[in-house]
């Protein structure tokens, strides 16, 4: 298996960072653009943001495939087939002549791009030691909130400059760049082993996590969390280019150069997992996240822009953990696992969009951030059920 600090170690983790850059720059991309949208093909607030929505939502429902697919026929040619399948609804996409068919185009990258994620997390638990696995998910995360950000930028400071078609085509040419570096630098499976495609076994492997104490808990966690952390980035937007502030298309999409915080804390995050306890790290991550919403109450740009690196911070801290609780407390079907955390996760971030828009068209960013408080009530109390179940647990399985 693959240890920490060999040549295999980094040829997997430099090529999962890649394929998880090219995946959530494609799929955040349009975010910063939306008031554009909105503007450009006559749709409101709240539709336009279902170009976000509605691909998250297509992720989370296209992983149970994936998942099943991925323990048939083996991690790699799922992970280069979406790589492919992503990249021609990038295509689509920048050739899209009215909303309806962008909506659409990027369904069918969502479906594409999906395999991706289920994929990684599998191979890192079957191809990595315990040691390795922890800073190997910090630093798949990590690239994950990189390429999140990269996208954002991108398209922002492209269409200020051309317009969005021709953003689009560049995070082809970067797609097609990057998923020629997944092809190249990704080691063979050594540990795989593969499962037939058993519709009973499958759904047996997902009541199985759903009925654990342990998985659940975390499953809960990474949705909610999402969901507060998309419904925020979406409608800071439509906060930001109103009065006072009335920020450009081009301020808007470097607004997501806060990401690299969570680039960062999601690799301290599988640090700080080996010497404190993994709910700990949740807890401090949540605090994190709780004083940045209170920070964005303050109607000052600057102390919004400091309250957005905080939150992605404390976000990714959290995210990465949560995850990294699944890969390790799952007792078999870890793919599977994994899958139902990130169907939990991005179902989640794709109902941002709804419970954030009537909050928004009711009572405004105000209603946001009290929105948002009360989705940290509750998985601080998830959290602290957690931490209860992790204090019984033997010494060695705790960190």
């Amino acid at each position: 298996m693959i240890d920490i600090k060999t040549k295999a170690f980094w040829r997997g983790t430099l090529a999962l960072g890649a394929a998880a850059l090219m995946t959530f720059a494609n799929l955040y991309f349009p975010q910063p653009l939306l008031p554009h949208f909105s503007e450009s093909f006559g749709v409101s607030e709240t539709t336009a943001s279902l170009l976000v929505s509605v691909p998250l939502f297509v992720l989370g429902i296209t992983f149970f495939v994936y998942t099943a697919l991925s323990d048939a026929f083996g991690r790699r040619p799922i992970i280069f087939t979406a790589l492919g399948l992503g990249t021609l609804g990038t295509i689509a996409v920048s050739a899209a002549p009215t909303f309806e068919v962008m909506l659409a185009g990027r369904i069918f990258q969502a479906a594409g791009l999906a395999g991706i994620p289920v994929a990684a997390m599998a191979y890192i638990s079957e191809e990595f030691k315990t040691r390795a696995m922890t800073v190997a998910v910090g630093a798949y995360i990590s690239c994950n909130s990189l390429g999140g950000m990269s996208g954002r930028v991108l398209s922002g400071v492209l269409t200020e400059f051309w317009d969005w078609r021709t953003a689009f085509l560049v995070m082809t040419v970067l797609s097609v760049i990057l998923a020629a570096l997944v092809y190249m630098l990704l080691p063979r499976s050594q540990e795989f082993q593969a499962r037939p495609l058993h519709l009973k076994t499958i759904i047996q492997d997902n009541k199985d996590h759903l009925a654990s104490p342990l998985l659940r808990g975390a499953y809960i966690i990474g949705g909610l969390h999402f969901l507060m952390f998309m419904g925020i980035f979406t409608f800071i937007t439509y906060y930001l280019s109103q009065e006072p502030f009335y920020a450009s298309t081009g301020v808007l999409g470097l607004l997501y150069l806060t990401y690299s915080s969570g680039t960062i804390s999601s690799i301290l995050a599988g640090k700080a997992a080996q010497r404190w306890k993994q709910t700990v790290c949740m807890f401090a991550g949540m605090g994190c996240m709780a004083v940045s919403l209170a920070a964005t109450l303050l109607p000052v740009f600057p102390v919004i822009i400091a309250a957005l690196f905080l939150l992605c911070f404390g976000f990714f801290f959290t995210h990465s953990t949560s995850s990294a609780w699944v890969t390790r407390h799952a007792t078999h079907a870890r793919a599977s696992a994994s899958g139902l955390y990130l169907t939990s996760y991005y179902i989640g971030g794709s109902l941002g969009s709804l419970y954030y828009g009537l909050l928004w068209s009711l009572f405004g960013w105000n209603a946001v951030i009290f929105g948002s408080f009360a989705i940290l009530i509750i998985t601080t109390i998830v959290t602290a059920g957690m931490k209860r179940m992790e204090d019984q647990l033997p010494e060695t399985e705790q960190r």
